[in-house]
């Protein structure tokens, strides 16, 4: 049975109209990218053998096109919409930050710094330059190093400051193996980085490290 042959307030589009996207399993949300079915299988079904395969949601959009059009009934089609409706979530999250202070929505902020740098396999080390109002002018990733390390130059984060007439910074980077805890490099760098853009009085907010499923603050942690 297709999922046009469905009750109205089972099929996928018209429980989210209803009742709201936060109301959809993975399975649905993904059918409703795929839209379409395969002999004997319904969008909902590819979808949960997505799933079934990749284990995660964010599996399933991070993976390779390889891998994600050997399923029946996707190709580069599908693996493009899905790319796109990932970087709109990215940007939808930037808008996010650049609307309201990062300090008026802190939450906003770790979101979009997760959805930026999680999925890398090396270490990225990025900046958020901010004005005298702590209003976001730019996000700019500076550094990428190897699985486990990124060669960060604070003359070059001071370069970038200027550049932007910068009033304040967050830092953020992320942890390849997932888990989020600072390192003594970490804080190192970090008061190194405090340092150098104290000379041209602009102020470090925050240092985020971003894991795989948490992100640590200097700031909560007394460290900056």
């Amino acid at each position: 049975m297709s999922i046009a042959d469905w009750p109205k307030t089972d099929r996928p589009r018209e429980k989210l109209l209803s009742k709201g996207p936060a109301s959809l399993s993975d399975a649905e949300l993904l059918a409703i990218f795929l839209r379409s079915r395969v002999q004997g299988k319904s969008a909902i079904d590819i979808g949960r053998e997505l799933l079934g395969h990749f284990k995660t949601l964010r599996s399933v959009l991070d993976a390779e096109q390889a891998e994600f059009c050997n399923f029946q009934g996707l190709g580069t089609t599908k693996y493009v919409q899905f790319k796109a409706a990932l970087e709109l979530g990215r940007r939808y999250l930037e808008d996010t930050i650049k609307r309201d202070p990062p300090l008026k929505n802190p939450d906003a902020t770790r979101h979009f710094l997760k959805a930026r740098l999680r999925a890398y396999h090396n270490e990225v080390f990025a900046c958020l330059f901010l004005d005298n109002r702590h209003r976001v002018i730019e996000f700019e990733e500076l550094f990428t190093g190897t699985i486990d390390n990124a060669s960060i130059h604070p003359r070059e984060v001071v370069k970038r400051a200027l550049f932007y007439n910068a009033s304040a910074v967050i830092f953020a980077h992320n942890h390849p193996s997932g888990y989020p805890e600072p390192s003594s490099a970490d804080l190192g760098i970090t008061k190194r980085l405090c340092a150098a853009l104290a000379l041209i009085d602009v102020n470090v907010i925050d240092h985020f490290v971003v894991g795989d499923s948490e992100t640590v603050s200097f700031a909560e942690r007394g460290l900056i």
